[in-house]
């Protein structure tokens, strides 16, 4: 299996641990410089007779396990853990999605596997029909099926409904397909703590 950089706390005996650039140089800088994550790949191979692995994120909420058969989008930070026939990649998100937070790239997952995605906070799955829509705040996106279509928009029509709401682009979805949301938002998170330690105190 394939993990995060710095996500296995704990392994059975005899596995063996290895730090590598999955899928080349390139690959990799794809991934840390436009996908948010980290450059190295730690690859964890058991012994002949088995063993399991221990992984954590490291904001605090609910980890979940996703099938990938053929393709899902994760969102940066999301990504923990992978069995080994998936490929972790950057991909294009076109710029609809630069005003939605996630700087126009997402991390996608392909093959025919599973992945381990974390969340800050609690998990929520949402299922689309056909043109079926749920509006999302960027920051509260952990992942979506390929087959899902959508658009940024502002939250509130007007700059003054804009400012007096706090919220500032949406995401629009229209399926059908799976939704993954998080009920905590990482920025706000960042956001908060950056006015209230110390040293950004005058």
């Amino acid at each position: 299996m394939r993990a995060e950089s710095g996500a296995m706390a704990a392994t059975s005996g005899g596995v063996e641990i290895e730090a590598k650039m999955q899928g080349g140089l390139m690959k990799g800088l794809k991934r840390s410089v436009l996908g948010g994550e980290s450059f190295f790949m730690t690859t964890l191979e058991a012994p002949s007779q088995g063993g399991w692995v221990d992984v954590a994120a490291r904001l605090p909420g609910d980890a979940i396990v996703l099938p990938v058969g053929g393709a899902i989008n994760l969102t940066r930070g999301c990504y923990l853990a992978s069995t080994s026939d998936v490929e972790i990649d950057t991909k294009w998100g076109g710029f609809k999605t630069i005003g939605g937070g996630e700087g126009g790239f997402l991390l996608h997952a392909t093959g025919n596997g599973t992945v381990v995605v974390s969340c800050y906070g609690a998990i929520d799955k949402v299922d689309l029909g056909a043109g079926e829509t749920i509006v999302v705040d960027s920051g509260h996106l952990v992942a979506f099926d390929p087959s899902i279509q959508f658009t940024t928009r502002k939250a509130s029509a007007g700059i003054m409904n804009t400012l007096k709401s706090g919220e500032g682009f949406v995401m629009e979805f229209t399926g059908p397909g799976t939704i993954y949301t998080q009920t905590r938002n990482p920025d706000a998170l960042v956001t908060w703590l950056t006015e209230v330690l110390p040293f950004n105190r005058s």
